[in-house]
């Protein structure tokens, strides 16, 4: 009776399905979360299954991030650039035999890392999706919480609890990817693993929404989008789901009967593909620039002479002054080229001739 009693205190799970005792290391990654890293930390500790270590990779963080993490555990780790290098280090000190990974602005349910434990133990699952709720204040915030609900275990989601020696043998997170590393670590987990889904939440804190600020963050992480084509084809099926027109503005919402939650909310519908056409139409803007900007790249890297140089940059001048955009000379060596407000220095160095 006294074994019992002591498995359930210790694991949350019934003494008779209980096989072995897995532990859990939840990863979260920060940059200056002074204001969400308590409530995130405080969810883990709640937890009703309590073998969890909870392991907090800053990003040099200018805040008190790190001073507040260090109220929960001893295990704050500082390390950058990106959310990649942070997880794949995170998972590298982890002692789990699962791992979690959360961003400072999440809170767990506290029954979340129970049924994920429950789900792979018993269900022979390798890694999980968690669905999302997305919290904070204004209408848009719903608007985003309503979108979100249509993305759970499809494409464009990512497993977010996996166990630790598969996360090993697909080799974490590629770090030369900033925006989609999450769509190419689930894809890589996939080949290897059997995913699921739990019915339980978590939460993701967006606070007072900001319509500048959240079009700036989709614009910053669509940037790295070249890259992952460039890794998986552009032909490739599910890449092409993951960006094209079709599937992101109608097929996600519309596929294995979720069409039938769509018409019964028309105004969180509306206000939805609004949102969305509004990322769409940045991400558009933010091809057309690099594409400015890499013609612009060629043409100066193919001109040797200083008499075809001064040519062309006259050329250029002409060309971007009709669209808002200018560029000027700076001595006979360095360039100023603003592509849509844009800056970008153009150094020439002989054979080495680039954007800096």
């Amino acid at each position: 009776m006294q074994k019992t009693k002591s498995v359930l205190e210790e694991t949350g799970l019934p003494y008779t399905q209980v096989k072995k005792h897995p532990a859990v290391s939840v990863i979260i990654t920060t940059k200056n979360e002074e204001k969400n890293i308590k409530n995130c930390l405080r969810s883990i500790e709640n937890q009703t299954f309590k073998s969890t270590e909870i392991i907090v990779v800053d990003n040099f963080s200018e805040d008190k991030t790190a001073e507040i993490a260090k109220k929960y555990t001893s295990k704050v780790y500082f390390k950058g650039n990106e959310r990649s290098s942070q997880r794949n280090y995170g998972a590298q000190v982890a002692n789990g035999e699962y791992l979690l990974y959360l961003d400072a602005d999440m809170f767990l349910s506290p029954t979340v890392i129970k049924e994920c434990v429950e789900k792979c133990e018993f269900d022979k699952v390798d890694a999980l999706y968690v669905p999302e709720r997305i919290v904070g204040d204004g209408f848009w915030i719903k608007v985003r919480d309503f979108e979100r609900s249509f993305y759970t275990g499809t494409v464009v989601d990512a497993v977010r609890f996996i166990r630790k020696d598969l996360f090993e043998r697909v080799e974490g997170f590629d770090e030369s990817l900033i925006g989609p590393e999450d769509w190419d670590f689930d894809r890589r987990i996939r080949k290897y693993g059997r995913t699921g889904i739990i019915n339980t939440a978590l939460y993701h804190n967006e606070g007072l929404f900001n319509m500048e600020r959240y079009l700036k963050k989709k614009n910053y992480y669509s940037n790295g989008i070249k890259n992952y084509v460039r890794k998986w084809g552009p032909n490739d099926p599910e890449t092409t789901r993951q960006i094209g027109v079709w599937y992101r503005l109608m097929g996600v919402f519309v596929e294995k009967g979720k069409w039938k939650k769509l018409v019964r909310h028309p105004i969180y519908m509306i206000a939805m593909y609004c949102l969305r056409l509004r990322v769409a139409a940045g991400y558009l803007q933010s091809m057309k620039s690099q594409k400015i900007e890499q013609n612009a790249s060629g043409v100066f890297q193919s001109t040797h002479s200083k008499s075809d140089r001064l040519t062309n940059i006259s050329k250029f001048s002409e060309h971007f002054s009709k669209r808002g955009n200018s560029i000027t000379r700076m001595g006979n060596c360095t360039k100023t080229l603003i592509f849509n407000g844009n800056i970008r220095i153009w150094a020439n160095k002989g054979q080495g001739r680039g954007f800096l």
